[in-house]
Parts: structure tokens; sequence; C-alpha cells
């Protein structure tokens, strides 16, 4: 009786193990296929996706933390080169980060090498961009993300009948020139140019 009574207490016990064994291996198995393996793209507060700095964007610095005079508000344009500059000579990425990224890089650029302590605040001003010559409401307008030059036309009431679609111009704020051809990139989107902070684009006038 003892002996049977031992062997059935041992075929529990082998149950048990076995499917403790398969919950584990299933649980793994679960994760090792989880797609997306990755960090998660930065959130911004809210839950939404936060927006990266661009070239051209307006940053203003703001240093706390007792730091050197003249320091509490900086303000500077990022470069074509995706830099903003700082006090004491000191130069960081901006473009394509997001805000939170940019000020741990600047405080990373100051402490402890310059200073002991420092809290970093970095704000994207309002971001504009310019249309002007053969539209009907030319000015100044509040840029969105994935803008295109059509796009940008259409949000400053469209073309008049003056206009020349053909040769319509965009001015990037580092200089560069293009020339679009608005009727093309009705047909293939592919020659519709993205539009950044900063730019400028002009409709020219149809010469009769």
């Amino acid at each position: 009786m003892k002996k049977l009574h031992h062997l059935v207490w041992g075929a529990l016990c082998a149950t048990v193990l076995f499917l403790l064994g398969c919950a584990s291996d299933s649980s793994g198995s679960k994760q090792a296929s989880k797609p997306g393996g990755g960090s998660p793209p930065p959130a911004a507060p809210g839950g939404g996706i936060s927006e990266l700095i661009r070239i051209g964007d307006a940053l203003t610095v703001t240093f706390a933390d007792l730091p050197p005079p003249g320091w509490s508000d900086f303000k500077d344009r990022v470069k074509d080169d995706g830099t903003i500059g700082l006090p004491l000579g000191v130069r960081v990425e901006a473009a394509g980060k997001t805000i939170g990224q940019v000020q741990q890089t600047i405080e990373a650029s100051y402490v402890p090498r310059y200073l002991k302590r420092l809290t970093v605040s970095v704000k994207n001003e309002e971001r504009f961009f310019f249309v002007g010559g053969e539209v009907r409401t030319p000015g100044r307008i509040i840029y969105a993300s994935g803008l295109t030059v059509l796009q940008a036309i259409d949000s400053a009431g469209g073309f008049t009948e003056f206009a020349k679609r053909t040769k319509v111009s965009l001015r990037r704020v580092n200089g560069q020139q293009f020339v679009i051809d608005c009727d093309k990139a009705l047909q293939e989107h592919t020659i519709d140019m993205p539009v950044f902070p900063g730019d400028s684009i002009n409709v020219p006038k149809r010469r009769w």
C-alpha cells in the first residue's frame, strides 16, 4: 500500500512540473516572437508621438540653477548642419531630436566640464513659413509638419489667375533655392517638395 502511495505521489509531482515547464516555454516563446523589439518612438505629453526638431527651427534655451550672468535665455536657429550654438562655443546636435533629447545633450555638454549642476529647458518657438506673389492670401503662415509646396500654396488661398505655376520658387533659410513646376507636381507627387519652417515660397506673375 505504501509503495502504491509513493508511486501516485511521484506521478502527481511529475505532472505538475511538466505543466509548469510548458507554461514557462509558452510565455518565453511569446516574448521572443513579439515584433518591434527596439525602443518605441518618444512619446509626447498626452500620449502622442513627439515632434522632431527640424533645420530652421528657432529654439529658446533657458538655463537654470544659477548659470553665469547672461545665460538665462539663449536663442538660436537650427543651422543647416543640424546644430545650434550655445555659450562658451558649445555646439549640440538638435535636428532630428526631440525637445527632451536636446535638453539632455545640452546638460551633458556643460556638466561637469563647465558647471557642477545645470537645469536646461528648450522651447521650440512657433514656426512659420512664407508665401508671396500670385496667391490669394500672401503672408506668413503657421507651419504644420509634412507640408509640401502645393499644400502650402493651398494654405495661402491657392493661385491667382495671373500665377505662373511652372516657375514657383522655394527658398530655404540656408539660402538654397529651388524651382518647382506645380503643374507637373500635380501629376508627379515626387517632385512636390517638402516645406520646412522659415521657408519662403514665391509665385511669379505670368507674362501675357
